[in-house]
């Protein structure tokens, strides 16, 4: 079932770069968008040597394809707003456009799927602003050179809006998701230090062990 209305109330739009980080990890979106935690490594500051000229904006047609950097997208449906680093609107036999986004990501293509949900999430942005579909759009990834068409497919949207009501849900409430158990993805987490898995899973599994004992001798008691 697709997710409905992921906004609470009339309140501001939660970041659409929000989704990245929520496929990723609901606790570390939570944590750089509830808590403003951040930490840049080696990765992160060469993401934002890769945006700083689509950061710039501005307009410009080639080939008959209209080009619009650092647009501004909002989703009242979802509850999101963001800016796209590139939106190309290609043109239509009818002589409307059809809105292109793509998005630049540092390194190559991963494993999981929070660079398409990110791109998905600025096509719903623009099929909400323009009323044209977007079936597609493109991730260029600086360490290949090259670009990945994603096709908006059903489950890709599926994915998107699910993504975007729980972490609605966490970001609305203002409360940070505990730990997961994803040790690799923890390793090669910028918030590692910050979000102290192990520390912060310690204590729970005490208490719950303590919980356990406690109960446990309750019922045993005459």
């Amino acid at each position: 079932m697709i997710a409905g209305d992921a906004r609470a109330g009339d309140s501001d739009p939660f970041p659409l770069s929000a989704l990245q980080h929520a496929v990723y990890c609901l606790r570390q979106a939570a944590l750089i968008h509830i808590e403003r935690a951040w930490a840049d490594n080696r990765f992160t500051a060469e993401g934002h040597v890769l945006h700083a000229v689509a950061d710039k904006g501005g307009s410009r047609k080639a080939r008959g394809v209209r080009r619009v950097m650092a647009l501004p997208l909002s989703c009242k449906r979802l509850g999101f707003a963001g800016t796209a680093d590139l939106v190309e609107f290609h043109p239509c036999p009818d002589g409307g456009e059809t809105p292109y986004p793509v998005e630049y990501k540092r390194g190559k293509p991963k494993l999981h799927r929070a660079d398409e949900v990110q791109l998905c999430a600025q096509a719903l942005c623009l099929e909400e602003m323009t009323g044209q579909a977007v079936p597609e759009g493109a991730l260029f990834y600086a360490e290949t050179k090259r670009r990945i068409v994603v096709p908006f497919d059903v489950e890709l949207r599926l994915l998107t809006e699910n993504v975007a009501s729980a972490f609605s849900g966490v970001f609305f409430s203002g409360v940070t998701p505990p730990p997961t158990t994803q040790r690799a993805r923890c390793r090669a987490c910028s918030l590692n230090a910050i979000c102290r898995p192990d520390a912060v899973a310690r204590p729970a599994k005490a208490w719950r062990a303590g919980m356990v004992a406690r109960l446990s001798a309750e019922e045993e008691a005459p």
